[in-house]
């Protein structure tokens, strides 16, 4: 029986990622669940793992994924208005990872590759002259860069102290500080004890 109901949610699933009159939502949350999510867990699977054809497969996918992210950049705002955009989108999102297709190798191969060996020299220079202004920027700017990861760090600890006390009221979080005096009336009734 149970397994009658996963083939039942399986079908319900594909029949309201596949429908063309089907709200995006649902293709949009596959889309970023396939091209981003499962690659996260594979790319940290493939870290751990620290074998290198695994390594360099997540390489190459999130290179042929930044590309593809880079080039949707500037052409989202006009090809969502087409019907099946995020259903096409979807598509090649799997191809990207599909083992026996290795889309993101492919693309790599033919058109990355190539295309960043031509430009290469160009795009050093562009990469240093970024990274050599970043530099100035964060040195000319350190004390507000300081100034506002400090503020940064505030609003955390505060927003952790007030999900603390919403999760468990009246608990105070344990700090590490060291012990504190027993509240003033337990210190009273433990000396009038030792009087008697």
């Amino acid at each position: 029986m149970a397994l009658f109901g996963s083939n039942m949610s399986t079908e319900v699933g594909l029949r309201l990622l596949l429908s063309p009159l089907g709200s995006n939502v649902v293709t949009r949350t596959a889309c970023c669940s396939v091209g981003i999510v499962l690659p996260v867990y594979s790319t940290f699977k493939a870290i751990e793992s620290k074998d290198p054809d695994e390594q360099r497969k997540w390489l190459v996918y999130w290179a042929a994924y930044g590309t593809f992210s880079v080039a949707e950049l500037f052409t989202d705002k006009f090809l969502y208005w087409f019907p099946l955009y995020y259903h096409a989108k979807f598509a090649f999102l799997v191809w990207l990872q599909l083992p026996s297709v290795d889309g993101a190798e492919q693309l790599y191969k033919n058109h990355l590759k190539p295309f960043l060996r031509r430009h290469q020299a160009r795009l050093d220079q562009i990469v240093n002259f970024t990274y050599g202004e970043m530099v100035k920027f964060a040195s000319n700017h350190e004390t507000e860069i300081q100034i506002g990861r400090t503020l940064v760090m505030k609003i955390l600890s505060s927003a952790n102290h007030v999900v603390h006390e919403i999760i468990r009221p009246g608990q105070r979080p344990a700090n590490g500080s060291a012990i504190e005096a027993p509240p003033p009336e337990l210190s009273e009734t433990s000396d009038s004890d030792d009087e008697e």
